[in-house]
């Protein structure tokens, strides 16, 4: 059975959950936009036949107001009122046919002209939007992904995206390397008041994260709001960067196994680790202090995470400088400092080491 069948099968959507989720989207209704582009001009065009179906109304029934300087009889024929009522509204006026009663003058006055001012706005706010608007957003955004590479995406703004952004930020991580995807037009505004870049967005779907860029991504960082989310946030993550450095949150312990399985190289519960904590706790309150120095920005002291200096192959873990070495990566092996692999540093092996935090 293939891990999507099995996630939808084991992480099914229930009604609290999906309540829950719209709360968190904002409670609000949203719907599609009325009209499609062309469907816009199509309206557009129409009011604007309308206006000058208007203009050529008054134009052709007090047609005895105007005289015609290229007629003898100074007849105003139904081509003419055309024809004046199109010199008129686009302001070129050869002055052959021109008002000459009251009523005639007040009419150009009050309703031809501002007519005439409608239809330039709506023409020029059309050629905006179809035209120099398209044509800026396409270049502009072509311009920012061409930027992105060896950045951090975070699918979901919620209480855990917006403290994961904030940690980055606090770590020295430049918020312009930041892409924040939230489907909330709320969220979006308020990731980028903290200097971040936003995509509104379905970040499960797989046209959503390539204009984040996830192919060029460092590290994907996956909090859905719930476990079902996650693990498909996950799943299109490493279907299309097989390498981005992927951590992801969940509810619920049974399913960190499919998360992982997912793709995610780094499961969170924050259930299970604060019953870890409390538990802690209960025996006192300076290790789990200690914890919280070595998990935030703002501590004495971090827990990082490096790959072995050259000088330092082939020397034991304890002669490492700089801070307090604490764990060998090597490979999938985790090796402590009190074991016998940490007696010898091997290339290619990462190193964990508290170090202080320098002000």
């Amino acid at each position: 059975m293939k891990i999507e069948d099995r996630l939808r099968r084991v992480m099914r959507p229930t009604l609290p959950g999906l309540l829950a989720r719209t709360r968190d989207e904002g409670g609000r209704l949203r719907r599609p936009p009325t009209f499609s582009p062309l469907g816009s001009l199509a309206l557009r065009v129409c009011i604007v036949l309308a206006l000058l179906g208007v203009a050529l109304a008054g134009h052709w029934f007090d047609r005895e107001g105007y005289r015609d300087a290229n007629d003898p009889e100074n007849e105003i024929s139904f081509v003419d009122a055309v024809y004046f009522t199109a010199v008129t509204v686009t302001t070129t006026g050869f002055g052959d046919i021109v008002p000459v009663t009251n009523r005639a003058r007040l009419f150009d006055a009050m309703v031809v002209t501002p007519i005439r001012l409608f239809v330039w706005l709506l023409f020029l706010g059309t050629a905006y939007q179809f035209l120099v608007q398209h044509m800026w957003e396409k270049w502009r955004m072509k311009s920012i992904r061409a930027g992105l590479t060896q950045h951090y995406v975070v699918a979901g703004y919620g209480t855990t995206g917006t403290a994961a952004v904030e940690e980055l930020v606090a770590n020295g991580v430049d918020p312009q390397r930041i892409v924040v995807i939230d489907p909330s037009p709320a969220r979006i505004e308020a990731a980028l008041t903290v200097g971040v870049m936003g995509l509104e967005g379905d970040a499960t779907r797989n046209e959503t994260q390539s204009l984040a860029r996830i192919e060029a991504a460092e590290s994907f960082i996956a909090c859905g709001g719930r476990d079902d989310t996650s693990a498909l946030l996950v799943l299109t993550a490493r279907q299309l960067n097989p390498n981005v450095r992927i951590s992801a949150i969940i509810k619920s312990e049974d399913n960190e196994y499919l998360v992982r399985k997912a793709g995610a190289d780094t499961v969170i519960n924050p259930v299970t680790l604060g019953g870890h904590l409390l538990a802690r706790a209960a025996g006192g309150s300076h290790v789990v202090n200690y914890i919280t120095d070595l998990v935030t920005a703002a501590g004495r002291v971090q827990l990082v995470e490096r790959p072995a200096n050259a000088d330092e192959i082939g020397k034991p873990l304890s002669s490492c400088k700089g801070g307090l070495a604490v764990r060998i990566i090597r490979g999938d092996q985790a090796i402590g400092f009190w074991e016998p692999g940490a007696a010898i540093i091997a290339s290619g092996d990462i190193i964990l080491e508290i170090v202080p935090v320098t002000a």
